[in-house]
């Protein structure tokens, strides 16, 4: 492999421009997921952004080998310079061929680096729908990833175990825009408001 099959680099930028235009008083606000603010979402999108650039790097350690559901993620006082650094070494990370070959780990699971690189893309996607609309944003995810999260997610669609990371899938009608329907896998209502 000499070109990886997806560039990070897009949609990373979707979420620093996403995270750029957050203000303090919307740090509070409820998002998608039950148990996170605006906050929490930051905070789990910079670990996350740390644990795959990591997993991509096959750098396993702390940032690896914590499970997401450990505790709830918050951001510290640098998070405005630390997010978009952090997201432009995910993207930088796994444009080198190596990072999409062998094992890797994230999340405390090991698993085949192509499978880590297919679920940090689906977090992009869905958890920068989840911040947009929490913050009155518009969303525009980077149309190679968002088919790459579709892909990813209509492929665990009959897993019986998906619920336990996803929630249920929220039925679109077949005619919904990909996004809507890579969200209902992902078992979120794409008509959610705050």
């Amino acid at each position: 492999m000499t070109v990886p099959p997806l560039d990070f680099g897009p949609q990373t930028q979707v979420i620093a421009w996403l995270a750029e235009a957050v203000t303090d008083d919307q740090l509070g606000n409820a998002t998608p997921c039950p148990d996170y603010a605006v906050r929490n979402m930051l905070g789990h999108l910079l670990g996350l952004s740390t644990a795959f650039r990591d997993a991509a790097r096959k750098d396993l350690g702390a940032t690896t080998d914590t499970p997401p559901t450990d505790s709830v993620p918050d951001i510290g006082p640098g998070w405005r310079a630390e997010l978009p650094k952090i997201l432009d070494e995910l993207a930088e990370a796994w444009r080198d061929p190596a990072a999409w070959t062998g094992m890797t780990r994230a999340g405390g699971v090991d698993l085949p680096a192509e499978i880590a690189a297919a679920v940090a893309v689906d977090e992009l996607v869905v958890h920068g729908w989840d911040l947009a609309r929490a913050t009155g944003r518009s969303y525009e995810p980077d149309p190679a990833a968002l088919q790459a999260s579709y892909d990813f997610l209509q492929a665990s669609a009959e897993d019986p175990s998906r619920d336990a990371i996803f929630g249920p899938i929220v039925p679109v009608p077949e005619d919904a825009s990909l996004l809507d329907r890579a969200l209902g896998l992902s078992g979120r209502n794409p008509g959610w408001t705050p």
